[in-house]
């Protein structure tokens, strides 16, 4: 997979009369090829077995995360269920900026509407269930037992990286939206730590640590970077991960 698999780059003023930087109809045709109605059976049957598919994505017009069931939409038998899964997965890689967003048709007391769904980490960069959630179902008379263990796969650095800046407006803009990205990815790990711990789940971390080094990457989606971080998580998995037991800083406070 290259970057021409995945955007068409436009030019310099597409920040003024544009939507995005990019265009991503070539990820959308690879999603198109990747996602047909067989697979799309197939997440149906896993979901009628109990197994739960949830992807977020990010409501733009009423700024809020939004998760959608993958497999209650592939089992519905709805006539546009696979178009609005690959239109989903399409609005969850869609980086606001970067890429075009996707309008998603709703209907609300036989009203249609449109929503503008871009990429969940605009809300929230990982995402296990609301902490509120056993309080509400405490409240409807359901109480929540399940207890087990919780694995995190976060495919980033967690630690600070340096790199140099250009003293021009939109690569100062960009390292700020990648630095508030980078913050609020630590502060949801830490969240789901302390929702794990009130709630009695075994909390598992990976993520991309310091000893993966790579320094010739060109550009986003550079084909040589993404093997080399896949042959680095596989030897990790091969040799059996060592699962980090709390976000990042909490190590020598904890006494781990």
């Amino acid at each position: 997979m290259t970057p021409r698999d995945i955007a068409k780059k436009r030019n310099i003023l597409a920040a003024i009369d544009h939507d995005a930087m990019a265009d991503n109809l070539p990820l959308g045709g690879l999603i198109s090829r990747s996602i047909g109605e067989i697979l799309l059976a197939r997440v149906a049957e896993e979901h009628r077995k109990g197994r739960i598919l949830l992807i977020g994505t990010t409501n733009l017009d009423a700024r809020q995360p939004v998760i959608w069931n993958m497999g209650k939409i592939a089992a519905s038998g709805h006539p546009q269920a696979l178009d609005l899964c690959r239109a989903i997965l399409l609005a969850s890689a869609a980086l606001p900026g970067a890429f075009p967003p996707s309008m998603i048709r709703v209907e609300v007391d036989g009203t249609p509407y449109e929503e503008m769904h871009v990429d969940g980490g605009a809300s929230a960069q990982v995402f296990l269930y609301p902490p509120s959630m056993p309080g509400v179902a405490h409240s409807m008379g359901v109480e929540m037992r399940r207890a087990g263990r919780v694995y995190i796969i976060r495919n980033s650095t967690l630690g600070a990286t340096w790199s140099r800046i250009q003293r021009r407006t939109l690569s100062i803009a960009g390292h700020a939206i990648q630095s508030l990205i980078h913050t609020q990815g630590l502060g949801d790990l830490y969240r789901i730590y302390a929702t794990t711990q009130r709630d009695g789940f075994d909390f598992n971390l990976a993520y991309i640590d310091h000893d993966f080094q790579y320094q010739d990457k060109k550009e986003d989606f550079d084909t040589l970077y993404m093997r080399a971080l896949f042959d680095y998580g596989y030897r990790l998995g091969r040799e059996g991960y060592p699962w980090k037991k709390t976000p990042p800083g909490l190590e020598t406070q904890l006494g781990l």
